[in-house]
């Protein structure tokens, strides 16, 4: 698949110690690193694999307020007012523009969905509103007229992927922190209960608080900790295009295709509304956590059997940490894309906008979502193991909040007063008789 990945050069030298160890170089983690590093805090961020190497270079790139959950509303405020200053404060090109996403709506009742998600979303002042066919054909020449409405914001953006973390944890280690890549986390080390450092395939850390920030891993890593996480894994597939003219700025999605532009004059181009749940052996275990998710999003799933069941399985059991690890067997999740799915996606778009009629497909590539049961994010403190802080669950939303995700983050791993509230993004709200669910429409 060869992703064009921006490249870091890591640090060569395991520090004995530090404050706070990161597992995870994605989006959240190396977010996290700059934070911490900003305040003077010692950090070392430890990636199995390289920076940004799954999802957080796998994603569309969408940095938006819009059409997210209401609990995310004020975390997405505080990290897109970061990712307004991110290219300044990173000394680098991250691709941040704003330059608009929109909601293409067919129906009546899409309507009403979203009139009620701008209810929820009025408290925030946000520039989200429903446009009119007229105005949908003047932002995306070809429309014709087709969609009944959008859901729409000017101040919504873009940046790069392959570029956005790599960027960061640059930055990261200029103000201090330690970058380590191909340097898996294997587990904990506790002492009464609470964390004293991580045992690396390179050596032992010490430390007084981790941020777990695994991604699709994640579940795995807490699990080995006694911790139970409702996570699950998604492949969604994704498809760029050479340079293109006469094409639109603004960002789309629709039920049969997503677009935004990239930075190259080129286009990222997915299938809005198909992804594929591989079944594992998690999937039977969290069955009764994702039922009201997967009645909601039945439409677009494909349920599918394949060899990560046997894999999964044959690595359930605990790897004692003196011994190599499942994280260092995949460096890194690398999954075939649909690409039955990305040709109908992009057909339907070729004949919506003739403008891409020939566009030429260079490259496509798929990763794995790590999906919660209510498609809303953990970021928290873990009252039973003091000293660890879990950023996970991003749920297909991770990469245009993570900012905003990797500052919570380090505000719990080091006791500062919190970005936002942080009582939703609770790990115990999966236990605690809550019983949270997705809402429709986002």
């Amino acid at each position: 698949m060869g992703l064009q990945v921006d490249s870091v050069e890591p640090d060569a030298v395991l520090p004995q110690q530090a404050d706070v160890v990161i597992v995870g170089g994605g989006i959240i983690g190396t977010s996290a690193a700059l934070a911490l590093a900003q305040r003077g805090v010692s950090v070392a961020l430890c990636e199995k694999g390289h920076i940004a190497g799954e999802q957080s270079s796998r994603n569309w790139g969408w940095c938006r307020k819009t059409r997210r959950d209401p609990r995310e509303i004020p975390l997405v405020i505080e990290s897109m007012r970061l990712w307004e200053g991110m290219n300044q404060t990173v000394e680098a090109e991250t691709g941040f523009r704003q330059s608009g996403i929109l909601f293409a709506i067919e129906t009546d009742k899409e309507i009403a969905e979203y009139e009620a998600w701008l209810e929820h979303a009025r408290p925030y002042q946000l520039d989200a509103r429903l446009i009119t066919p007229a105005e949908f054909d003047r932002l995306m020449p070809g429309a014709g007229g087709r969609w009944k409405a959008a859901l729409y914001s000017a101040s919504d953006g873009r940046a790069e992927p392959q570029r956005a973390a790599p960027a960061i944890a640059r930055a990261a280690r200029r103000a201090g922190a330690a970058i380590l890549t191909d340097c898996a986390v294997r587990g904990v080390d506790r002492e009464g209960g609470r964390i004293t450092g991580v045992v690396t395939e390179r050596g032992r850390i010490a430390c007084n608080s981790v941020i777990v920030a695994g991604g699709a891993w994640s579940r795995r890593f807490l699990k080995d900790l006694g911790l139970t996480l409702p996570q699950l894994k998604v492949r969604a597939s994704v498809q760029r295009t050479a340079p293109l003219e006469g094409t639109p700025e603004t960002a789309m999605w629709s039920k049969e295709f997503a677009l935004r532009k990239r930075q190259d004059g080129g286009y990222t181009i997915a299938n809005g509304n198909s992804n594929i749940a591989g079944l594992v052996p998690d999937s039977v275990r969290f069955f009764n956590d994702f039922l009201p998710a997967l009645r909601m999003e039945w439409s677009g799933l494909k349920i599918r059997l394949d060899n990560r069941f046997l894999q999964e399985w044959r690595e359930a059991a605990p790897v004692p940490l003196d011994q190599v690890s499942p994280y260092e067997k995949t460096r890194v999740l690398d999954p075939e894309p649909d690409r039955a799915a990305n040709r109908k996606a992009m057909d339907a778009l070729a004949r919506q906008f003739p403008a891409f009629a020939g566009a030429k497909v260079v490259q496509e590539w798929a990763g794995l979502i790590d999906v919660t049961p209510d498609a809303v994010p953990v970021i928290s403190t873990v009252a039973e193991v003091p000293g660890l802080v879990v950023a996970t669950g991003f749920s297909g939303h991770g990469f245009g909040i993570g900012p905003g995700a990797g500052h919570l983050a380090a505000d719990l791993a080091t006791g500062a007063r919190p970005i936002v509230d942080p009582k939703d993004f609770r790990f115990s709200r999966f236990t605690d008789g809550s019983r949270p669910r997705p809402m429709a429409g986002v």
